[in-house]
């Protein structure tokens, strides 16, 4: 299986401040990757240098084949980025809003056929023809990861994806985001939420101040730390990290 992102000693620089730290990372096509760590971690930077949306001030990503700093239009083709803070047209209905944004990426029975799609995964039953502005966050959630997926990325990229979401509605989108996983799709998703990448994740890098301190299968990090689960790993491993500095 081969690698559908590569990091290599990737950095950025604010001015005087180093947000993230020369890390380097892989991941497979297909796999559900996790980047974990808490707020202000460098998580958020690295989404948006995968993305294309901020440059890099050293090092090198690629992205299922294509450099982003040299290539970054071939980069944007293949992927779907979903930021913490996304929102929707709030004027708009559910449909109109898919409708909308699938004009962008096809014609006729193709962008049909793409709205259909989108309209199986936000999966709002009635609601979808209510206006976006009377949506509750777990339905506003699904309608933008129907948008994502919409144009079928290669690879997509989520953030913080149940931020604010209660038990039921952060569960059924975590089946949401399996499903489309399942379907060949590979996935970078960041969370400070343990358990949730620790129920999802096939392998997770755990970032803190701008580095990476661990990278494993959530079973090979919980058996280095010998701990009950991610959380304690976490912890661990920041301890440690901090007392090799």
């Amino acid at each position: 299986m081969s690698d559908a992102l590569i990091l290599k000693d990737v950095c950025k620089r604010y001015g005087d401040r180093d947000a993230v730290k020369g890390i380097s990372f892989s991941v497979k096509e297909g796999e559900i990757f996790g980047l974990l760590g808490p707020n202000g971690a460098g998580k958020t930077t690295t989404l948006r240098m995968i993305s294309t949306i901020l440059q890099i001030t050293s090092g090198t990503i690629n992205v299922c084949g294509y450099d982003v700093a040299t290539e970054p239009d071939s980069v944007r083709k293949v992927i779907s980025y979903l930021p913490e803070d996304a929102g929707a047209y709030k004027d708009l209905t559910g449909r109109e809003y898919l409708k909308f944004i699938a004009n962008f990426f096809a014609e006729g029975k193709e962008r049909e056929e793409m709205l259909e799609k989108a309209l199986k995964v936000a999966d709002l039953g009635e609601r979808i023809d209510s206006k976006v502005d009377t949506y509750s966050k777990g339905m506003m959630r699904r309608l933008l990861i129907a948008r994502a997926i919409m144009p079928s990325p290669k690879f997509a990229i989520l953030d913080e994806v149940t931020s604010g979401l209660d038990v039921i509605n952060a569960f059924e989108i975590r089946e949401i985001i399996k499903e489309i996983a399942s379907s060949g799709v590979t996935i970078l998703m960041s969370s400070h939420n343990m358990f949730e990448v620790e129920l999802m994740c096939n392998r997770v890098a755990m970032i803190n101040n701008g580095k990476i301190i661990e990278i494993g299968t959530p079973d090979e990090l919980k058996e280095k730390f010998s701990a009950k689960n991610l959380e304690e790993v976490f912890i661990k491993a920041v301890k440690q990290s901090e007392g090799e500095q």
